[in-house]
């Protein structure tokens, strides 16, 4: 039934957004090298608002552990250190009066644990996004049973949910399996 697809393809395109934001997640994670993706998201409280890194800064990689945070306000400067020194990234902040200069500390044996441990959880708050979807296109589809639709068709839909859900899950699960041996790598 075309009305059922439908519900299926709008689930499939929900689960499709939790992944790649579960791929954003994991962009931002590097234990090797300064990538500007890292500070990507983080929200720098400026004006009393809450306003993301990008829309105040340039964010710029100049070697290997050292990212340059070039602000468009001068004034913005001890926000953005603030914002940088209170996440949970662990990097150590200057600045020249110019810009942030953003350091990422070696890349220890713990470091990289701890890195693991945080990708770890943003894999699985992907996972919980992806069977939430699942569970919501469930309630829609015993919705439609009531409404008229043959018990059958809505049994093959939920089989198809349960695919597209474990598709999804494994993609992260492949994901978070490549991203942890790219940490662990010294």
């Amino acid at each position: 039934m075309e009305v059922v697809q439908q519900h299926l393809d709008d689930a499939k395109h929900n689960m499709a957004k939790a992944y790649l934001c579960t791929q954003e997640a994991f962009a931002k994670v590097n234990a090797g090298r300064a990538v500007p993706a890292m500070l990507q998201g983080l929200m720098v409280t400026y004006y009393g608002n809450p306003t993301p890194l990008n829309q105040l800064a340039s964010i710029s990689a100049t070697d290997a552990r050292t990212l340059i945070v070039q602000p468009w306000e001068q004034k913005s400067i001890p926000h953005i250190e603030k914002a940088i020194s209170e996440s949970q990234l662990g990097f150590s902040t200057r600045n020249d009066g110019r810009m942030v200069i953003v350091t990422l500390p070696p890349s220890s044996e713990e470091r990289r644990k701890n890195l693991v441990k945080l990708v770890k959880n943003e894999a699985e708050k992907g996972r919980i996004v992806i069977r939430n979807v699942r569970r919501d296109y469930k309630e829609i589809l015993k919705t439609m049973q009531k409404d008229g639709i043959p018990e059958d068709e809505i049994k093959r839909s939920e089989k198809k949910l349960q695919e597209i859900t474990d598709d999804f899950i494994n993609k992260i699960n492949e994901l978070l399996e490549l991203k942890e041996s790219d940490i662990m790598t010294v």
